[in-house]
């Protein structure tokens, strides 16, 4: 489950801490206890990350169509 902390983190925020959390990993010398607590804290993270760009792509798609049904509306005007 995500913390309400996890919430506030901005994508840079929750990507530079996944990046952490992975090269901690990636070194080893961590008790297995450690490990397991780092692999979920990093699932966390890449959850974090992943909605902030799931809602960038909603947002760009949302100005893409805005964009097109304005341009195609514009182009009827202009002829």
């Amino acid at each position: 489950m995500t913390s309400r902390t996890d919430e506030a983190l901005g994508y840079e925020q929750a990507r530079d801490e996944l990046i952490e959390v992975v090269r901690r990993l990636e070194a080893g010398g961590t008790s297995l206890e450690e490990s397991l607590a780092l692999w979920e804290r990093g699932e966390e993270l890449a959850k974090v990350c992943r909605r902030w760009l799931e809602g960038a792509r909603a947002r760009l798609d949302a100005a893409l169509a805005e964009e097109e049904s304005g341009a195609g509306a514009g182009g009827a005007d202009d002829e």
